[in-house]
């Protein structure tokens, strides 16, 4: 009886503690991938500015685990825009990538959506990234309850 009630315990602590970490915001940032590729490890998308269908990685260089920070503003198209600050991890990330990929794609999703394609044309060692536009209002009061503005404190 003290077992099963042991199990319990941890089972509700496990449950809780999942609940507790649960993201209010999706941001993955796949690389292009080769169309050689398998379909296990890529996956064929359109570009923004190409039109053509493109392959990307599966698995995602960066996430929403990755960003310290951001900062929205209203694009002329009257969505929304943003600059991600990355932690350390991504911004390392981020400057591999621009350095292997360059002049392929990085593919930026937020909450499952498709926002923006980014043609790699140089490093990128700051570790910032720049969504010029594609969000909606929904999207940024979910960024505010994840992570920082820029130039506030941290939490």
């Amino acid at each position: 009886m003290k077992t099963l009630s042991a199990l319990t315990l941890c089972l509700f602590l496990a449950v809780t503690d999942g609940v507790a970490k649960q993201r209010h915001c999706t941001f993955r940032v796949h690389a292009q991938a080769n169309p050689q590729d398998t379909d296990a490890f890529s996956t064929s998308v359109p570009t923004r500015l190409s039109g053509k269908d493109v392959f990307i990685q599966k698995l995602p260089w960066i996430t929403e685990h990755d960003v310290a920070a951001f900062a929205p503003y209203p694009a002329p198209n009257g969505t929304y825009g943003a600059l991600f600050q990355l932690d350390d991890h991504g911004r390392v990330v981020l400057d591999t990538l621009s350095v292997e990929h360059r002049g392929g794609f990085l593919f930026v999703f937020i909450n499952g959506r498709l926002i923006t394609d980014l043609q790699i044309d140089k490093r990128v060692s700051d570790g910032k990234i720049y969504v010029p536009s594609g969000l909606s209002p929904a999207d940024i009061a979910l960024m505010k309850k994840e992570w920082r503005l820029i130039g506030q404190p941290k939490r």
